[in-house]
């Protein structure tokens, strides 16, 4: 439905805007013919009066001296079915206004467009095109601000152009200071000003409402940071910057930028179960998406990790050149974690335990010299070291039913990627791989730009778009934070662009309120390979006195297959070590990682995450209960079991004694019959957590099973 609004309005210069259900409220307004805009949950303000618009490389300036010249509304209410996702179907309804904009001095145009939803409120420019007789602008700086309501206390990350690899800050606006974070561990850490953070921003209000400041649907443009104005308590939109002075993004019509998006719950369940960022992505441009499968896998990646483990590299020499080194001349140093018997194992194990796929890295030449070194031509993405056979590998593989992933590091090198990334996927194909995970460590080239710079960013997207065209599926990692793109593009299956479970084995790690946090930011624009099911917890195990530990119980482990959304999930730890452990192991051989429905139990940042979800190839539930460094009871309501039946409870919980950092690895396994009555409190050790299977009981598991919840 579209409705043109009135002329008396127009000439007001004032919109009132409302959401379908009139929970959330919207007011755009032209003072002094300078554009703001401002957003209500109700009667309470969630964002005061803040300004929009650009000042352009050039000096001109769009952010004052408009007019409106018309405003356009409707309703949109449809329904779609993701690929792979959370849910089986989702609906998209909102409110939407096409407020079309004019400076009479300059005779340019711009159209601001605003979507409201019953949980938040989004916005992005629009550029048509001709435009004022040019098709090409350069934007110097984005004014959009955010003018918070209130010292809200808030979940951040420093801002960083090049990392999102930290842990979590909880603070008050007015106390952020990112001149205090630990970037130890992070190689291109750098503190750009002490006020400014990344995105996507989660906050609550003393008045208890959650609030999220994020961006959907990021494609040729800067991605976002915020820089905050503690006297305000307004944040500025900060664009990553280009090589240009002066210059953050590089336009031309007709263009429009990423939505900017709000959302703004009483309750922190509804952030995580909102589908808002994928709804303002476009929809799925693929049309044949059969090939599009979720993953569980195994690989060569953990052993690179852990103290004295294996090695990515192949020999100990200072230098090495693609295309000149012999590399059979070279002398290996015998700690290579990619050969052909090793990967064999891993082969195995998947097959034995019906996991779909394994990961090699470390298996292409140009391992030896590439960190730190900012060296553009690092791998050719085609040529194994002389111990990796994969004729043979893939081969047996191929007779074991099981895939192999493919491993492209890029070293943050994405000009020599992109030379030679038609030979790699071509390698690919021959061989018959389906999926591939990059990688961008490091400082970016071309030298200059920046992870999250409108280069790098194109660079990202084109990768996913070109993998499509070959039906290969994309997990990347280092990149600029998703926003939404699988919708768009379903082979995206997951990114990392956070701080991944990796970091406990040789860091001061991941803090146990991490996982309660990640949901809540990172998650909110798609799939997370965070890599969890480690069973053997402590580095000492691996070397004697190392301190360094996973900062979770192992029943967290598990509980994390179903709290870290991702259609690709990996059973990270060492095949050894879940050979000791097979009743735990268990549930990562059950667990699904693609669903039909998502049941958010409850919820609290920082603090507590307890979610159910149904699977989809088998029907059963899976629910996973997380908590912080502090003991708890979960609260399981299982009433959106189907009435009428009963289920088999497989529990895998924290044993009576366990803590995170005493006794990590204590669990204990338990079964009871249970049905959508059922209603109970589940104890979470300090750092713990719980993981729960739900399958329909047969008539032998009723005589079987005596206990009751």
């Amino acid at each position: 439905m579209l409705t043109l609004l009135s002329a008396f309005l127009c000439a007001e210069s004032r919109v009132v805007m409302l959401s379908p259900g009139e929970v959330v409220s919207g007011e755009f307004s032209l003072v002094d013919s300078v554009p703001y805009y401002e957003m209500r949950r109700g009667r309470v303000p969630v964002v005061r009066p803040g300004r929009m618009g650009f000042l352009l490389a050039d000096g001109s300036r769009l952010d004052c001296g408009f007019v409106i010249d018309s405003v356009e509304s409707g309703t949109i209410d449809e329904r779609w079915s993701p690929v792979l996702g959370q849910y089986d179907t989702i609906r998209n309804h909102c409110r939407f206004y096409r407020i079309a904009l004019r400076q009479p001095a300059s005779r340019r145009t711009m159209t601001v467009e605003f979507r409201l939803y019953d949980e938040g409120l989004a916005f992005r420019y629009i550029f048509d095109n001709p435009w004022n007789g040019t098709t090409h602008f350069r934007i110097a700086e984005e004014r959009t601000e955010f003018a918070m309501s209130g010292a809200h206390k808030a979940f951040w990350l420093p801002g960083n152009f090049d990392s999102n690899e930290y842990y979590y800050t909880t603070s008050r606006l007015s106390d952020i200071d990112a001149t205090a974070v630990d970037g130890s561990g992070i190689g291109t850490h750098r503190v750009l000003d002490p006020d400014m953070v990344q995105t996507p921003l989660m906050m609550k209000t003393r008045g208890g409402l959650y609030v999220s400041l994020f961006e959907a649907a990021l494609d040729d443009y800067s991605a976002m940071h915020l820089l905050l104005d503690r006297q305000r308590l307004s944040f500025r939109v900060v664009l990553s910057p280009s090589p240009v002075p002066g210059v953050r993004a590089f336009m031309q019509t007709p263009c429009r930028t990423p939505w900017r998006t709000l959302m703004v719950s009483d309750r922190a369940e509804d952030i995580l179960a909102s589908s808002m960022i994928l709804n303002l992505n476009d929809p799925c441009r693929l049309t044949d998406t059969r090939w599009i499968k979720p993953i569980k896998y195994v690989g060569v990646w953990w052993e690179m990790h852990i103290p004295g483990g294996s090695a990515w590299s192949y020999a100990d020499v200072p230098s090495v050149k693609i295309g000149q080194t012999d590399w059979t001349a070279l002398k290996p140093h015998g700690r290579h974690g990619a050969t052909t018997a090793n990967v064999l194992r891993y082969i195995d194990f998947a097959a034995d335990n019906g996991l779909d796929a394994v990961l090699v890295e470390g298996w292409n030449v140009g391992w030896e010299e590439w960190s730190g070194n900012w060296k553009e031509n690092v791998f050719d993405f085609v040529t194994p070291y002389p111990d990796f056979d994969i004729d043979s590998v893939t081969s047996y593989a191929r007779s074991r039913g099981v895939e192999l992933i493919m491993h492209h590091e890029t070293s943050g090198s994405a000009t020599n990627y992109e030379r030679r990334m038609t030979e790699a996927f071509d390698l690919m194909e021959r061989y018959g791989y389906k999926s591939l995970k990059t990688g961008y460590v490091g400082w970016p080239i071309p030298r200059g730009e920046t992870h999250d710079g409108q280069w790098m960013v194109n660079h990202y997207n084109r990768v996913v778009r070109e993998a499509a065209e070959r039906h290969i599926m994309v997990n990347a990692h280092e990149p600029v934070r998703p926003t939404g793109l699988s919708r768009t593009y379903p082979n995206l299956l997951a990114c990392e662009a956070a701080r991944g479970n990796e970091f406990n084995a040789w860091s001061k790690g991941n803090p146990p309120e991490h996982e309660t946090i990640l949901p809540f930011t990172r998650l909110l624009g798609g799939g997370m390979d965070y890599t969890p099911g480690i069973f053997e917890i402590k580095m000492s195990h691996y070397q004697e006195g190392n301190p360094c530990q996973v900062h979770t119980t192992l029943a967290k482990q598990l509980a994390l297959y179903v709290t870290m959304y991702s259609p690709i999930q990996m059973a990270a730890d060492l095949p050894e070590n879940y050979l000791r452990r097979m009743d735990a192991f268990q549930f990562i051989r059950d667990v699904e990682c693609d669903w039909t429905d998502t049941r958010i139990l409850e919820a609290e940042p920082g603090d507590y995450i307890t979610v159910a979800r149904r699977g989809k190839r088998s029907g059963d539930w899976f629910i996973g209960a997380i908590t912080d460094e502090r003991g708890r009871k979960a609260r399981i309501d299982l009433s959106f079991l189907d009435p009428g039946c009963f289920y088999v409870a497989t529990v895998y919980a924290d044993a009576p004694d366990a803590d995170w950092k005493d006794n990590p690895m204590a669990y204990e396994i338990r079964q009871y019959i249970v049905d959508r009555r059922t209603k109970f409190r589940q104890r979470l050790a300090p750092g713990g957590g719980c993981a729960i299977s739900l399958r329909r009981a047969t008539l032998d598991d009723l005589s079987r099973i005596k206990d009751k919840l």
